[in-house]
């Protein structure tokens, strides 16, 4: 079992009842364990994404569903409205607008161009064209939908909570509820002709199998000797299925479901997903809580399970969820972040997409558009990963340390040049580089705190910080001596930042900030107007400076910290991470994919469109617009956005038949629409044409106008142009 934060804290369970207070202070930035995925609603976003997947390939989100309808061709689908799409049998692979964020749990295609997905919130879409438009469709309620099923581009069906089942005979444009006869959530249907069909589901103690002959119109019940959920079903006909579930449960029929029997499947783990192409051959896939993800193979109709571990995948992810066959040897396994498995001879070996890691990321530094560092953790020896090609590549490096029980965990990171650089971790764990990390010298702290940032001003003076005692730590030469501080606080420190070897602030839980000019030899706690655990701190010169936190909590001084100014971020989630690159041009990242962008100094901040739910930790600009983000099960997401385009304004005021008139014009605007703005107020948002006359009527002599166009709902802005009314 990894370990990551979690386990490190049951480690220290024995030690006294501090650890309480750890777990509260560290509960947002815990992950979750496995097989207990945060399934919440996401909220749309409020700019298009220019942030890409770098780490886990293709994409990272969790993937619920699979179909594909020969070897060449086949989607997938799966959390914060993810579709991703193949052609050449999994060669190469697109992420498609599905247009929300809601969790798609199932999809079924009838061919390579007519396809459904459904999932959360009552969401259905639709495409007529392989993926390359999804539309939305009426489902008429809210309840999540967990399977669907077509047989044809038109006839198709879906179920989910509360016994839930719909029907469309007209390929989606409508849809009808039908009566399953039960409140039990319905997890899977099969349905081999447009007529007959089989859903499954079930509750505690209690399996459930519905059968119908008539398209939906009567659902029938049929008896099982199940006791458990049971989550998907495959018939390869109309009189053979099998349906697998909790406790590696597998049934079997040959009769319709007449009769459903027993299969040995030799496991006690959850089976998820089920394909079977003809009565004999199958597969199943699925996963243990916390443990390994499972797949079954049979060649005689499940007469006889052969469990298939020919695969091979990163440690922190590998969970199974679904599985789709379209001949004996051709299938496809999806699963937690992004996990796509492929074979191409029936399982005998399965090939995975390339990802470096699926563990927890928590820190990134880097010094240039293209020299970086990211780590997290990794048994035995944490993980340290570093790319020199702005993240095209990612390669692991060594930490030199080993522990083969728990693994280890690295949380902060912080390069002053390519080559020299410092990270911190549990227990006191400091290491340090001289050569980009080919070598890792592990240094003396004198403290086993969990050290959960580290900065550095120059590459002799540097600190870092803990959060199990208020621990500060201090270096003049490098790290080849630590030093602690007097924080004067015992409260958790997560950040840390210093503009230069004197200077530096920290912040922590309840609200601290400490602030000091002096290298660290005194701390002076500051008011930071809030009791919200403040995560992360980034400062751009000795006075200018920005700290993020929990309820989407930012904070901004220019002053050096007298005084600190709330911001309104528009989230309420735990902002982790924040990187600034000058004054007015920061990021900030947190829980559930949250990216936030300002190019203001905070007057102004902007959702961006990060393109997942996983939690980010931490965030690494080296210029104002290439950055890095690092979070859940490994995930790396990178932005190179293009520098904004220079709009240039001019406006001519005149009169005509007693009224006056301004013609504002501008070039140099890539965006589609346009906000004019008259003395520093919105008048208009209009098509970027080039021109807009701004009609005034009558107007004093002498009048002065200031006229600034924008790219609407940004801060992307021309010069100021300036008229004044005079008598013609």
């Amino acid at each position: 079992m990894r370990k990551q934060t979690t386990g490190t804290i049951n480690k220290h369970l024995l030690q006294g009842a501090f650890v309480l207070a750890l777990l509260a202070l560290v509960i947002h930035v815990i992950p979750r364990a496995l097989g207990q995925r945060d399934i919440r609603k996401k909220r749309l976003v409020d700019a298009e994404a220019p942030w890409v997947w770098q780490n886990p390939l293709p994409q990272g989100n969790d993937l619920r569903g699979a179909s594909f309808v020969d070897a060449k061709t086949g989607t997938v689908v799966g959390y914060y409205g993810t579709i991703v799409r193949t052609t050449d049998g999994g060669n190469s692979w697109t992420i498609q607008t599905s247009g929300t964020t809601q969790n798609l749990w199932a999809v079924s295609f009838a061919d390579v161009n007519n396809g459904t997905a459904v999932g959360e919130g009552g969401t259905i879409l639709r495409t007529t064209d392989g993926g390359g438009f999804w539309a939305s469709q009426a489902s008429g309620t809210t309840v999540q939908f967990r399977g669907v099923s077509f047989t044809d581009e038109n006839n198709g069906t879906a179920v989910g909570e509360g016994g839930t089942i719909l029907r469309t005979t007209d390929g989606g444009n409508t849809w009808g509820p039908q009566s399953s006869g039960t409140e039990n959530t319905l997890f899977g249907v099969s349905f081999t002709d447009a007529s007959t069909g089989t859903a499954v589901g079930g509750t505690i103690g209690e399996s459930t199998i519905l059968r119908t002959t008539d398209g939906g119109n009567t659902w029938v019940s049929q008896a099982n000797p199940g006791t458990v959920f049971l989550f998907d079903v495959s018939f390869s006909d109309t009189n053979t299925g099998t349906a697998v579930g909790d406790q590696g449960t597998i049934l079997r029929t040959t009769d319709g479901g007449n009769t459903w029997a027993p299969q040995i499947s030799g496991t006690t783990k959850t089976l998820y997903g089920v394909s079977f192409t003809d009565a004999n051959n199958g597969t199943v896939c699925g996963f243990e809580l916390g443990g390994t993800g499972i797949i079954l193979r049979t060649t005689d109709g499940g007469d006889n399970w052969v469990e298939q571990t020919s695969y091979s995948l990163p440690q922190g992810a590998n969970a199974f969820y679904a599985v789709s066959f379209t001949d004996a040897n051709t299938g496809t396994i999806v699963g937690d972040a992004g996990i796509i498995l492929q074979t191409t001879d029936g399982g005998g070996q399965w090939n995975s997409q390339p990802s470096v890691t699926f563990n927890f990321l928590y820190g990134v530094s880097f010094t240039d558009a293209n020299t970086g560092t990211a780590v997290g953790y990794e048994n035995p020896d944490g993980m340290i990963l570093r790319t020199t090609d702005g993240g095209n590549t990612w390669a692991r490096q060594s930490s030199g340390l080993n522990d083969p029980f728990d693994g280890i965990n690295f949380f902060g990171v912080h390069f002053v040049n390519s080559n020299t650089g410092t990270i911190v971790g549990e227990e006191g764990i400091i290491l340090r580089t001289t050569d980009g990390g080919n070598n890792w010298v592990q240094q003396t702290s004198g403290t086993t705190d969990w050290l959960y940032g580290v900065h550095f001003s120059d590459e002799n003076n540097g600190t870092a910080v803990g959060f199990l005692s208020g621990t500060i730590l201090r270096t003049t030469d490098g790290g080849q001596n630590w030093a602690p501080q007097s924080s004067g606080t015992t409260d958790g420190l997560f950040g840390v930042y210093f503009t230069d070897a004197n200077n530096g602030t920290v912040v922590g839980n309840s609200g601290l900030i400490l602030r000091t000019s002096d290298g660290g030899q005194n701390w002076t706690p500051q008011t930071s107007g809030t009791t919200n655990q403040l995560r992360a701190v980034s400062f751009t010169d000795a006075n200018t400076g920005t700290v993020v936190g929990d309820q989407g909590t930012i904070l901004r001084t220019t002053d050096g910290g007298q005084s600190w100014v709330s911001q309104a971020s528009g989230v309420s989630d735990v902002l982790l991470g924040v990187s600034f690159t000058d004054a007015n041009t920061g990021t900030a990242v947190g829980v559930l994919g949250v990216i936030l962008r300002t190019t203001d100094g905070g007057q102004n901040w902007i959702r961006e469109a990060s393109g997942t739910n996983q939690d980010l930790y931490g965030v690494s600009f080296a210029e104002a617009n290439t950055g890095t983000a690092v979070g859940g099960y490994g995930a790396i997401l990178r932005t190179t956005e293009p520098e904004p385009p220079e709009i240039t304004l001019s406006a001519n005021a005149y009169k005509l038949r007693g009224n006056y008139y301004v013609d504002v014009t501008w070039t140099g605007a890539t965006s589609d629409q346009m906000d004019i703005y008259r003395n520093g107020t919105l008048i208009v948002t209009t098509e970027n044409t080039g021109n807009y006359t701004d009609a005034l009527g009558k107007q004093r002599k002498g009048t002065i106008l200031v006229y600034k166009a924008c790219q609407a709902g940004t801060q992307v802005c021309s010069n100021e142009a300036t008229v004044e009314i005079r008598a013609q």
